[in-house]
């Protein structure tokens, strides 16, 4: 006789679990398709959208504003997260959950790149993000897994790995522009 099985999530729920993401290959995915390329091929980009250099500051500046929140929150007390608005769930759903993010959405203010950076400044601060995020992973795992938040502009608390995984897959959706302005 076989052996029943146990019932599986649905895989777009599968893939909202919290498995540790690999924010390490943030700079081959991001930075790997930029690498060889003349200065203007980074700041060229279509009328009204951003360059890949501001593609990659933007990540930066979340990269590191969110990576700055949690080690400033080291120390505090164990917190417990907030119940989500339905926006919040639904849009947890999209970004964990299909991978998508809906067009025409502006990002953060604090997250908008200036509107002139160049490579060099760009690509450095792009970095330091990633290394932030290391210093997270190092600081405040496995011990504060589930008990430091930061809030997320669109999905409410989210905690260190659901960040790392945000940072990821928002990378991977940015990586794609990228590779569309220089023509890949």
């Amino acid at each position: 006789m076989a052996r029943a099985r146990r019932p599986r999530a649905p895989p777009v729920l599968q893939a909202m679990t919290n498995a540790p993401t690999p924010i390490g290959e943030l700079p081959v995915l991001v930075l790997g398709p930029l690498r060889g390329r003349a200065a203007g091929e980074w700041e060229r980009g279509p009328a009204g959208k951003w360059t890949p250099a501001q593609i990659v500051e933007h990540l930066a500046l979340g990269l590191t504003l969110s990576a700055e929140t949690f080690l400033a929150r080291k120390n505090h007390a164990p917190m417990t997260r907030r119940a989500r608005t339905p926006a919040e769930k639904i849009a947890r759903l999209f970004i964990f959950g299909f991978r998508w993010f809906p067009p025409g959405r502006k990002a953060p203010e604090r997250t908008t790149p200036p509107p002139h950076i160049d490579r060099a400044a760009a690509e450095a601060h792009f970095l330091a993000g990633v290394e932030a995020w290391d210093q997270v992973d190092r600081t405040l795992l496995p011990e504060r897994r589930s008990n430091l938040f930061v809030k997320h502009p669109r999905m409410g608390d989210l905690t260190v790995e659901e960040w790392m995984r945000f940072h990821v897959i928002h990378a991977r959706h940015h990586a794609r522009q990228i590779r569309e302005r220089i023509g890949l």
